[in-house]
């Protein structure tokens, strides 16, 4: 049976610049499956929204988005958006990070860089590759996935 997983032999990470979640999630297997039409983001994704725990993903995804960013104007207004949509305390799509991280976050606007987000975006991606992407990997919606893709192989 095909199993992805997080690629143990390849510890990059965000916080490093290298890599990113997409790849992670990615292993040798799903990118068999992959080739056959799946996507293993939009899949994961669609789970963590059924469980009403999308917003990690969320973050990190736009965090990627604000990396790109080149004009400094664009850059502090996008950092205020993001802050005050998932970083401020009680915010609608609040990320589950520790108090240090958040006042680091907080500083950081004072001077938004396309770094300013750096560390909480490792304590989310870090979070999903602990906890949500092994339920994703244990979940129905997974699994039905696997055999569905099993069904069309055996059937090619």
């Amino acid at each position: 049976m095909l199993r992805p997983s997080i690629d143990t032999r390849d510890k990059r990470r965000p916080r490093h610049g290298e890599g990113t979640l997409a790849s992670s999630l990615q292993s040798r297997s799903s990118r068999k499956l992959s080739n056959r039409g799946y996507d293993g983001m939009i899949t994961f994704q669609a789970f963590l929204k059924a469980e009403f725990s999308d917003e990690n993903l969320e973050f990190w995804l736009v965090c990627e988005d604000y990396k790109k960013v080149k004009c400094s104007f664009r850059l502090s207004a996008k950092a205020r958006k993001i802050f005050k949509c998932h970083v401020q305390a009680g915010a609608p799509r609040e990320i589950n990070i520790d108090h240090k991280t958040r006042e680091l976050v907080k500083r950081n606007l004072e001077a938004p860089s396309t770094a300013c987000f750096h560390e909480a975006q490792s304590v989310a991606y870090d979070l999903m590759e602990r906890d949500s992407y092994p339920r994703f990997l244990r979940s129905g919606i997974y699994r039905t996935l696997l055999d569905s893709t099993s069904e069309s192989i055996i059937k090619s």
